[in-house]
């Protein structure tokens, strides 16, 4: 169990009532199924009532027992494996209904995101990534879909994006080699986080771009060497990861790019929409409702 939060147990221990020790000691040996639990599902497995259990979140130093259940869900963000996910996942839907749940579940991740996400930094990677002369994306695994989508985006209001796909370090490495202070990296992962996009991005800050984060938490290993890191949330105990948050950060950070290079952006897009109609790329639908 982390650290701090044992820390906080212990020197709190020698007030701590009956009720409250019982409480204590199921934590510290089962912290990873405590951290999906509700207070009144936690009360009931020691036997307390859930206020007991609010009393005690609030008595080692967290302001209720929501922000005692989200410190041990950062504790293990990036440890549980794909069956424990699908135990999780499992027992939190119970006999919900999984549409709702989910809809819910996103719904609640998009509300942290907003709460969380720095503005500041939000603008400053903004004007980082359109005075930049060459912008890289580095994705992998799951995150590469989010990767794929921002430089689609991208390609189409700049002339110089590379989305860096690659199965191991060196070729990467080699994709980045000319990689410098007049470019931006921009780097996307999340639990369980990738070991090569953490690396390419150092690489990158020590080759002096300016290198910004989507990732879920300043903690994150991508994080480190990031000059601005944009928070959104994934939801961690899910079978598959929740990228609806991430996604919305991006699709602000295009409109934000977009809105930043508007007298280019709408030349590019009156070119695109001749091209796309002369050659057919979409299917065109007539309107026949009255």
């Amino acid at each position: 169990m982390d650290n701090l939060l044992t820390e906080r147990i212990q020197s709190k221990m020698a007030g701590f009532s009956k009720g409250q020790r019982r409480i204590a000691k199921y934590i510290e040996e089962n912290y990873d199924k405590v951290a999906f639990m509700t207070a009144s599902k936690l009360g009931a497995t020691v036997g307390v009532s859930e206020s007991t259990v609010v009393r005690f979140a609030m008595e080692i130093g967290y302001t209720g027992y929501p922000q005692l259940q989200q410190a041990m869900q950062e504790m293990i963000r990036n440890k549980l494996t794909s069956v424990q996910r699908m135990e999780v996942t499992s027992n939190r839907i119970g006999d919900s209904d999984v549409l709702d749940f989910i809809f819910n579940q996103d719904i609640d991740v998009i509300r942290r995101t907003m709460e969380e996400t720095s503005h500041e930094n939000f603008y400053h990677a903004v004007d980082a990534i359109t005075s930049s002369r060459k912008i890289y994306i580095l994705a992998a695994r799951s995150a590469l879909a989010l990767g794929t989508f921002l430089s689609y985006y991208f390609n189409q209001l700049f002339e110089n994006v590379l989305l860096v796909q690659s199965t191991s370090e060196g070729e990467i490495f080699e994709q980045m080699i000319h990689v410098d202070k007049r470019d931006a990296v921009i780097g996307i992962s999340f639990p369980r986080y990738s070991r090569k996009i953490a690396k390419a991005m150092g690489f990158a800050h020590n080759r002096g771009a300016k290198v910004i984060s989507i990732t879920d938490t300043t903690e994150s290993p991508i994080a480190e060497n990031s000059d601005y890191v944009l928070l959104a949330r994934s939801d961690i105990a899910s079978i598959v990861d929740s990228l609806c948050a991430p996604l919305s950060l991006i699709n602000a950070l295009i409109v934000m790019v977009t809105i930043k290079k508007s007298d280019e952006a709408r030349k590019t897009f009156q070119t695109l929409e001749q091209i796309w109609d002369e050659y057919g790329v979409y299917e065109k639908v007539d309107d026949t409702s009255t």
